[in-house]
């Protein structure tokens, strides 16, 4: 074979330095009727380099052909395929190497440029090319990279088992190579966790999805190679997927850690400045808005650790087991036990600069589920906080489903924590923050273009009142019957029972036709709400409070009518039945009792008559 001269060599390495340039450098600056002008100049120039190469490579004697070995695929065989080939330093391996090299690069190119056929089969031809050699230092990083992009490419394409193939292929010819020559080339081997955390994410493998995208946050950290923002709002995102499996500790760890090193992107301005380039008023527009979505994933931290300590403290009814939280709290010793230990097993992230910032900001909220109202409040002090820092940038202006959510969750926050408080008056007053918070958006939102959100305002406004109303009962019955309440409790108990009886009714009348009907068929996603508000409705009309006859008449016909609508409902949809089990268990009961109540009214009346 014949063998390039310095000079030849020189010149491709001169085209090579050239191709990059104009992909990393000049591509920046095309025109946007042209935005790939300096991508196909630099395809031309590595075309020019490849072919170059394969002219020297026609030179080869027939004696040179016959001592290239047979070519193994590497993908699916990793073990084989690493070892077979010419050594990577001998003058075929560097041969095959460079030509993968080229064909690696122009299957990049063609990527870039949305010609994803074209460029898949220029990194099978890489692959190709370093089949003929073995796994070395000069080459090992190839070998991983080419997969990975294959890897990116087929995952694109949703055939996530391809993906996944290459993206195995190259993490095994990591592993193999660290074991066998201990050189390290770890950001590429980093590259393929992070893809293979996706494509085990899209085959519904999440557990081992969080386990792969959690040593990838950690790596980066290690290597130094990273975007603050982004990998802050990936740790973010990853501590959802722990809070809904209820490992607060490793979740709240997420948060910390995003939270600081979000701070390594550096400080917002207050306002903009007003030389401010449009680069750096998007930066700084991109700062506030990954920081407010930080912010929103503290908010559900909370709330569910919050949520998820009142089922544990919940007795049949609802109400605080002080029973259950004596016990659990005569356990908590040995859970601050667990958590020490699972602190020192767990895959921490953070460095010397800032696993201290980290570490401190996890002490600012518990992890382990709170016992009493003073350990709850301390946890929706900290979610109502993230609550304040999240509507400073989902602002109602611009934002609207956005700013609603954060209210509805902070809505939530103040429910979770109203369930610890013994006092029954201050219990009140949190669930009338919470009207007081979503009853003015309910009514000024347009139904038109805001139908579904406004559905779940009015069931939640309509749930409140009735929250308000149990409790206003229960201390009506402590003090006093009813026979001897004063003029000022009757206004009281019948407001909340009209309030919270008029937005089920909204609710219901969101789901009839123009003409004013219900559907004869409720949807699925309404079916449950739709029958719990007519049975709500119907247990709020019996309760109101009068000393007239004929407005007590009407208040139990209306009753009545609507536990009639439950029961009969049901019976001609039985698939139904299941969703209201209790509901239309009483609903048949008061069928049965209420004409009775409502015959024994009107022969009162007759006689006063």
């Amino acid at each position: 074979m014949a063998c390039l001269s310095s000079e030849e060599w020189g010149i491709i390495c001169d085209k090579f330095a050239n191709a990059q340039n104009l992909t990393d450098v000049e591509s920046k600056n095309d025109p946007d009727n042209d935005p790939f002008r300096s991508k196909y100049k630099a395809r031309e120039l590595l075309r020019e380099i490849y072919c170059s190469l394969k002219s020297f490579e026609a030179g080869e004697t027939e004696e040179d052909s016959d001592q290239r070995p047979e070519e193994q695929p590497v993908d699916g065989q990793p073990d084989e395929g690493i070892c077979r080939g010419f050594s990577g330093d001998s003058r075929d391996g560097l041969r095959a190497a460079k030509l993968g090299v080229v064909e690696y690069y122009l299957g990049i190119n063609h990527v870039e440029t949305e010609e994803l056929s074209a460029g898949q089969e220029h990194l099978m031809n890489c692959i190709k090319q370093l089949e003929k050699c073995r796994v070395s230092s000069e080459n090992v990083s190839l070998f991983i990279h080419v997969r990975n992009q294959l890897g990116i490419i087929w995952a694109g394409r949703d055939e996530t088992d391809t993906a996944q193939g290459f993206l195995e292929t190259a993490e095994s010819i990591y592993q193999r190579y660290m074991k066998e020559v201990k050189i390290v080339f770890e950001l590429a081997y980093t590259h393929t966790m992070y893809y293979l955390a996706q494509v085990y994410q899209n085959l519904g493998e999440t557990e081992r999805a969080a386990t792969y995208c959690h040593s990838t946050l950690q790596r980066q950290l290690q290597l130094n190679q990273f975007n603050p923002i982004e990998w802050a709002l990936n740790a973010a995102t990853l501590s959802q997927y722990y809070i809904t499996k209820g490992r607060y500790l490793e979740g709240r760890h997420c948060l910390a850690a995003a939270t600081v090193i979000s701070g390594l992107a550096g400080e917002v301005p207050s306002e903009a400045a007003a030389q401010e380039s449009d680069m750096e008023s998007d930066h700084r527009e991109q700062l506030r808005q990954k920081r407010a979505e930080i912010a929103r994933c503290w908010i559900k931290y909370c709330l569910n650790l919050l949520q998820d300590a009142k089922k544990l403290l919940e007795d049949t009814i609802g109400e605080l087991d002080t029973d259950c939280q004596e016990e659990l709290k005569r356990a908590r010793r040995h859970e601050e036990e667990e958590e020490e230990k699972g602190r020192k097993i767990a895959l921490l992230f953070g460095s010397e600069d800032t696993f201290d910032s980290i570490a401190s900001l996890e002490e600012k909220v518990q992890c382990l589920f709170p016992l009493d109202f003073t350990e709850a409040r301390a946890v929706f002090l900290v979610g109502q906080n993230y609550v304040a820092q999240a509507k400073e940038y989902f602002q109602m202006d611009g934002y609207v489903t956005d700013h609603i959510e954060i209210l509805q969750d902070h809505s939530s926050l103040f429910r979770a924590l109203a369930f610890f408080e013994e006092d029954l008056e201050r219990r009140c007053k949190m669930h009338k923050r919470r009207v007081d918070m979503l009853e003015p958006i309910c009514n000024d939102l347009n139904s038109q273009y805001y139908l579904l959100i406004r559905r779940q305002l009015m069931f939640e406004l309509a749930e409140t009142y009735n929250e308000m109303l149990d409790l206003k009962l229960t201390l009506v019955n402590r003090q006093a019957d009813t026979q001897s309440l004063d003029n000022h409790t009757i206004k009281k108990f019948n407001h909340l029972c009209s309030a919270s009886a008029k937005y089920f009714q909204m609710f219901l009348d969101s789901l009839c036709s123009p003409e004013g009907k219900l559907p004869e068929h409720l949807e699925e996603e309404v079916l449950r709400p739709a029958l719990v508000a007519r049975f709500r409705v119907a247990r709020l009309q019996s309760r109101l409070i009068s000393s007239i006859p004929p407005v007590q008449l009407d208040n139990l016909n209306k009753s009545l009518e609507n536990y009639k609508y439950v029961v009969q409902y049901c019976e001609a949809h039985p698939e139904a039945a299941p969703a209201v089990e209790t509901e239309l268990e009483l609903s048949k009961e008061m069928v049965g009792l209420l004409p009775l109540k409502i015959e024994r009214l009107k022969a009162r009346m007759a006689v006063n008559n």
